[in-house]
């Protein structure tokens, strides 16, 4: 018998190749270009806001840089930092406003749950709920405003007043009658 060497070439390989490492994500999917009035507004508000404080950061990594080496200079540092998120925020506004499509007024037919309406849920055990259908760049849930991209303003979309809406969520799925809808805060 003849005894060859462990090799590599021996091994049995899996037909399964593993996925390629490397840093590349695919990019996320586009958001809907649907904003309210006061959404745009605000969007707005924060593009000129955020002008005024990149001056604001640019004249202190100035004086920061005059202090001399940089590579041990905190303040120099923390600033090129700020200054790179505000670019990236700057960029992300100059690119995306002007795509946007503000809705400014109510649909033909306000029984039914379309962009821009204040949806008042009920679950099984009787808690109530209010939702804004809102633009992908105005969600606050503390003010209980969803997106209209998330899943829950999916199943909403087209709804009238009594109907159920089952809801996918990380617990499980939730279902919920629709007691109110309103295209004015309520």
């Amino acid at each position: 018998m003849v005894s060859r060497p462990w090799n590599s070439y021996s091994v049995p390989r899996s037909t399964e190749q593993p996925p390629p490492m490397g840093r590349y994500r695919p990019p996320a999917p586009k958001s809907s270009p649907y904003v309210t009035l006061e959404g745009y507004q605000a969007l707005q508000d924060e593009l000129k806001a955020i002008w005024k404080r990149r001056d604001q950061v640019t004249r202190a990594l100035t004086a920061a840089a005059a202090e001399g080496d940089r590579s041990e200079n905190a303040e120099y540092i923390y600033r090129k930092k700020e200054l790179r998120e505000i670019d990236r925020r700057i960029r992300y506004l100059q690119k995306r406003v002007p795509e946007l499509k503000v809705v400014s007024e109510p649909p033909s037919d306000p029984s039914r749950i379309f962009f821009g309406a204040w949806v008042t849920l009920e679950d099984e055990d009787g808690v109530e709920v209010i939702y804004r259908i809102v633009g992908a760049d105005e969600f606050d849930p503390v003010r209980g405003w969803i997106s209209m991209d998330s899943p829950m303003a999916g199943a909403l979309m087209k709804k009238t007043l009594d109907d159920e809406v089952l809801v996918k969520t990380p617990n499980g799925k939730v279902c919920y009658t629709v007691i109110g809808v309103h295209y004015s805060e309520p």
